[in-house]
């Protein structure tokens, strides 16, 4: 239970205060990511119920859920990705890239990630149908969180220091399997078999994006995590407007 409120206390604003905490706690916490995913995917469902209720329309309750989710994940997985694409973007060498990425002011890149993602997401999320928009709630919260876990366990740390080492200093494939476990069930008790198929398209672009970085940087780092996090949340919603009609849902 401890493990599962640490994951909490790191992804989410939600205030546990969890003392006493060492780094090979903090790195069995990834074990439960994906629920955490699910327990906000959960919270963004309810959300958009108590919205439906009130008389909002359809547009305006997608635009409010997708300020939700930035506002209950404390903006830390999009102020990753602003800094990770000031960084890659710069045009520096390695060492002034993660320069750059520490540095507390957005640059323009950053910014217009920022901008960007925010905009896909409720595009996006629009574009999903009625019947599928709750499955593509909890699916793509899900399996985001999921899809940082498998990034840490996939490729290096850049940095010598920095607060997502503690992840990968002590990770143990135990915690990497469990993981990965719980989000195969979640995936097929959602979606059935395409969301079975997503989560494999989801690894391949998580893989993708982790080697491009890898390749700039020597490695991920927090930062990157975040950016890793938030682009899977878009290709995961865009796939899901791509196949929003049709037959195969049903399998």
């Amino acid at each position: 239970m401890k493990n599962f409120l640490l994951a909490i206390q790191f992804l989410l604003i939600i205030p546990l205060k969890i003392k006493d905490v060492n780094d090979k706690e903090i790195a069995r916490s990834m074990a439960y990511f994906p629920l955490v995913g699910l327990f906000l995917g959960l919270i963004l469902a309810g959300i958009n119920y108590l919205l439906h209720i009130f008389g909002f329309e359809r547009f305006s309750i997608d635009i409010i859920l997708i300020i939700s989710l930035a506002i209950l994940t404390g903006g830390i997985h999009l102020d990753g990705l602003s800094d990770t694409f000031d960084g890659i973007l710069s045009r520096k060498g390695r060492e002034q890239m993660l320069l750059i990425m520490r540095d507390s002011h957005a640059g323009v890149m950053g910014i217009l990630s920022i901008i960007s993602v925010i905009l896909l997401k409720i595009a996006l999320l629009y574009s999903v149908t009625d019947t599928l928009k709750i499955k593509a709630l909890l699916l793509t919260t899900v399996l985001s969180r999921w899809g940082m876990v498998f990034a840490i366990f996939l490729f290096s740390y850049a940095r010598q220091d920095g607060k997502a080492r503690a992840f990968i200093k002590d990770k143990k494939w135990t915690t990497f399997f469990i993981s990965t476990f719980l989000t195969f069930i979640l995936a097929a008790f959602i979606l059935k078999i395409m969301g079975l198929i997503i989560l494999l398209i989801a690894a391949f672009f998580v893989y993708v994006m982790g080697k491009f970085i890898t390749n700039k940087l020597g490695g991920i780092t927090g930062d990157t995590l975040g950016a890793i996090n938030e682009i899977t949340e878009v290709i995961i919603l865009f796939i899901l407007t791509i196949w929003k009609g049709g037959n195969l849902w049903m399998i």
